[in-house]
């Protein structure tokens, strides 16, 4: 039985009615891939405290209230405090357990467990929530489901094929729906001809992409005229052969770069919600720092819009037929050549996504109006407490009721325990609002700044 489709882009979708334990798994994404796990522990600095950012929405997303969240490390208790005390909002129990812990998991045989860890898995098998989640379901989160006698809302299968780049191609393929210029390679060996072929079609660089990737790992950009593998790493193939696609900018020629939106979806069994249309901000090697909506270019476009919609509903399909169920998101590169503008399919993105925390808070606080998300790294580091005081003295901190505010969505650590990066939400009722605030935190902050990636 097909999903019912609703569109409704600036209000929020009907999320679960039920509780859960959650996992903040974020090494998870690759399913098992070191090389890119140590990849992305190497290039996102503060990578055990990115979970933070799902205390304040899993209770939206879960509303059962009953839920529990299971995290590296604590977040930051200043900013618990103004979730919960001036934001109104209903947290889930917060629970501690290093990645590394929750990994040893992945072994079925193993009936050990930590001595410091012991009570926390008894207190979990014995909670309410009979089901558990996290980023993915991989092969950790399904033993873990085993050992505490749970289920999961995906299986490892249908969360994985959710995420694969080469399964979706595939799929844009056999429905003939529009594609990048792509060569498969099956290994380091086939790259040279994929990318000599793509140089013939006039492409000056393109990017290799392994089948599972995320905020950029997995994804290799290089010079259609490169002859040597030694930069090409091998974990780029782990799941099997890559795509080598031609880089579509503005050094192709008549081409005309419009942007890279996203759309946020969510699944349940019957019905695929498109809630919220983003576009991505994208550092010039396409690795996501931040998200803001509406785009107006799309908005003020409806043929951009209907295509957009349209493809989202294919490829939303698509992933509900996988076996996926939960938030996810669909990227889209859209130019324009010859007079003509093509819109494709970049990736989907099946999990909690770094556009699904900003979306769902200004969704749930600000309806239909604007937001901008970004990541912001401090060259002094500060208290979290201090982060909240400057934006409350300067009348910049985001209190529901108002029209504009900058709302904290979770703080990241140096050794220190001090706030070195953060994720902030800016809302307003227009984009013109939340970039002005965004300006104005060099006005108000005592510490050099800068973006950073998610």
């Amino acid at each position: 039985m097909n999903p019912e489709i609703k569109t409704a882009i600036g209000r929020l979708p009907t999320f679960w009615n039920r509780n859960i334990i959650f996992f903040a798994n974020l090494p998870g994404l690759f399913y098992g891939n070191e090389g890119e796990i140590k990849n992305l522990k190497k290039l996102v600095d503060g990578l055990e405290s990115y979970g933070g950012r799902l205390a304040p929405i899993i209770n939206l997303m879960f509303q059962g209230n009953d839920n529990v969240l299971i995290l590296e490390t604590k977040p930051d208790e200043s900013l618990i405090h103004y979730f919960i005390d001036s934001l109104g909002l209903k947290l889930p129990s917060i629970e501690v357990l290093p990645y590394s812990v929750y990994h040893s998991f992945s072994e079925l045989s193993s009936n050990r467990v930590a001595a410091p860890f012991y009570s926390l898995i008894n207190h979990l098998s014995d909670h309410s929530a009979q089901t558990i989640d996290g980023f993915v379901t991989d092969k950790a989160l399904s033993c873990v489901a085993k050992r505490l006698q749970k289920s999961t809302i995906n299986t490892e299968v249908s969360s994985k094929a959710g995420n694969n780049k080469f399964l979706l191609h595939q799929f844009l393929l056999k429905n003939d729906l529009p594609l990048f210029d792509t060569c498969i390679a099956e290994s380091v060996a086939d790259v040279f001809d994929c990318l000599n072929n793509l140089h013939c079609l006039g492409y000056t660089e393109a990017v290799i992409k392994a089948q599972i990737g995320a905020s950029g790992i997995g994804m290799l950009k290089l010079d259609t005229s490169i002859k040597n593998a030694r930069d090409i790493p091998e974990y780029l193939f782990y799941e099997g052969p890559a795509l080598v696609q031609g880089w579509l900018d503005r050094k192709v020629k008549s081409v005309r770069f419009l942007g890279s939106p996203s759309i946020q979806i969510f699944l349940n069994n019957d019905t695929l919600f498109l809630y919220d249309l983003t576009e991505q901000i994208l550092s010039p090697d396409s690795i996501h720092e931040g998200n803001f909506s509406p785009p107006e270019y799309i908005t003020n476009n409806t043929s951009f819009f209907e295509q957009i919609n349209e493809l989202g509903k294919k490829a939303g399909m698509w992933l509900h037929d996988s076996g996926y169920r939960g938030t996810a998101s669909i990227d889209f590169h859209i130019i324009e050549r010859k007079g003509n503008v093509e819109v494709r399919i970049c990736e989907i993105n099946a999990r909690v996504t770094g556009a699904t925390y900003p979306a769902i808070l200004a969704r749930h606080f600000m309806p239909e109006m604007a937001w901008l998300m970004r990541n912001i790294k401090f060259f002094t580091s500060l208290t979290g407490l201090d982060l909240l005081d400057i934006l409350k003295r300067n009348n910049k901190l985001y209190i529901p009721g108002n029209e504009r505010g900058i709302l904290p969505i979770n703080f990241n650590f140096d050794e220190n325990k001090d706030v070195n990066k953060g994720q902030f939400l800016f809302l307003g009722r227009d984009l013109q609002e939340c970039t002005s605030l965004l300006s104005q935190m060099d006005l108000i902050l005592p510490v050099a700044w800068g973006y950073d990636r998610d």
